[in-house]
């Protein structure tokens, strides 16, 4: 049997139970890396919110028709207009929608300039109508409607299953000899291990925010037992067994050690001043941006970060459990964008949402059902703000967007747009799109604009 060593050396690490997965640092990055220059870093962000969120009550038109066809479908679901739960906002055709109140920490970026929304975007094999879908006459994505499958689709990039491989992670492939010789991970998950950051040539570290790998057992009575046991494990660690996967657990554990004593420095030497939630969205978040501090010292100048938050299945109960999951969310990507502000890279990171799909616009009770195309969220000092991008759907049951009665909404917008617009911005050149994109090609514009 072959057995990839990333692969294993992944999945080793995570049952050991240390919190950090296929992590190479390079000693002699950490040395010189100050040398190098960072001033091209760039960095994207996801936060996918798992479940399926309701992109309907998170922004919502307020035009005089569309707020009506809104408040029909919806019924008990709609928020109310003019009311303290909704936000008003302008785009940039002077149309308005309202944001979810759980946005408020976030809303004032859009009047800056630095947050923007995403219209109905969803996974596509190619631009499908009502008449098609009925007609069965176009590519759809395999198991729409289902979490385990669209979390791996959307995440994949892939219309038809995983592929092995996420589309950040083809994306960092792609962009690779931008850090030319810096042997930091590339890519960090925060929430365990995913889909999104794998990629064919770069190795992704799975990291829990808070997760201490400090050798405090070492340091066990009698006193004068620190340095040898220390020198034990260093010696296990460094001895050459001729075993592959030995040697790839030992190493990934020196790596992991290496990393936690960088990650420890930067939250001790001068630690950010932004303070973020306690939650566990904006610790991740905060996890994310103490590694974005590092950049100087490990002479990367590409990486990508997936974080989440669960949740969103909202089948019932659904209208202060979503304000509250959106409150969660906006919060933390307030504090987020401000440490990026402090540490002077605010231009420089994209950070958006993404889910497994959205949800019918009829409600089912006090919750609502699996849908398809919802909108989403993105931010940062290059985002060309204070506007939504893509077409928005039309609010009518039985609509020329709706696959049925039931408001389930024919994405807009693909995903390989969306990503596609994020990593033109990354550097990903014309050439490699495809790679990155399979899709992409079968859409009309493959960049949005909606970053500068």
């Amino acid at each position: 049997m072959t057995v990839n060593s990333t692969s294993s050396r992944r999945t080793f690490f995570r049952l050991a139970g240390a919190g950090i997965a296929a992590v190479a640092v390079s000693r002699l990055a950490m040395v010189n890396a100050l040398a190098q220059s960072t001033s091209d870093y760039k960095a994207l962000v996801c936060i996918f919110l798992m479940g399926g969120n309701d992109g309907h009550n998170m922004i919502v038109p307020q035009d005089t028709a569309a707020y009506a066809a809104y408040r029909s479908g919806r019924g008990a679901l709609s928020l109310p207009d003019g009311n303290t739960q909704l936000l008003v906002i302008a785009a940039k055709d002077g149309r308005t929608y309202g944001f979810n109140s759980g946005l408020s920490a976030v809303a004032p970026l859009w009047a800056q300039g630095k947050l923007a929304a995403v219209a109905n975007v969803g996974m596509l094999v190619q631009p499908t109508t009502r008449i098609a879908y009925m007609q069965n006459n176009v590519t759809l994505p395999s198991n729409l409607f289902s979490h385990a499958d669209q979390v791996i689709a959307m995440q994949a990039g892939n219309a038809f299953g995983s592929g092995g491989t996420g589309w950040a992670g083809r994306i960092a492939d792609a962009v690779a000899p931008l850090n030319g010789t810096a042997n930091f991970p590339a890519a960090f998950s925060m929430n365990g291990a995913s889909l999104f950051c794998t990629g064919n040539l770069i190795q992704s570290a799975s990291l829990y925010p808070g997760f201490d790998l400090s050798l405090n057992g070492l340091s066990t009575w009698p006193t004068t037992g620190p340095q040898p046991r220390a020198q034990a494990l260093q010696e296990i660690l460094t001895f050459d067994s001729g075993l592959a996967l030995a040697q790839s657990a030992n190493k990934v554990n020196q790596d992991a050690r290496a990393l936690n004593l960088m990650l420890r420095s930067a939250g001790t030497s001068s630690p950010l001043t932004t303070v973020f939630p306690g939650t566990n969205i904006g610790q991740q978040l905060r996890q994310i941006a103490e590694i974005i501090k590092l950049r100087g010292s490990t002479g990367m100048s590409r990486q990508v970060f997936f974080c989440s938050i669960g949740g969103f299945d909202t089948h019932s109960s659904q209208s202060w459990q979503h304000m509250d999951l959106l409150r969660q969310v906006g919060n933390a990507m307030q504090a987020f964008y401000d440490a990026t502000a402090e540490m002077g890279v605010a231009d420089k990171i994209t950070t958006f949402t993404e889910s497994d799909f959205g949800r019918t616009l009829q409600p089912s009770g006090s919750g609502s059902d699996h849908g398809w195309g919802s909108h989403h969220l993105v931010m940062g000092g290059a985002v060309k703000g204070g506007d939504i991008y893509g077409t928005f759907p039309h609010l009518a049951l039985g609509g020329p967007d709706d696959t049925n009665l039931r408001g389930v909404l024919i994405p807009t917008t693909s995903l390989d747009q969306y990503g596609a617009t994020m990593a033109k911005w990354f550097g990903v050149s014309a050439d490699a799109m495809t790679q990155v994109f399979p899709n992409l090609g079968n859409f009309a514009t493959a960049d949005l604009g909606f970053l500068a």
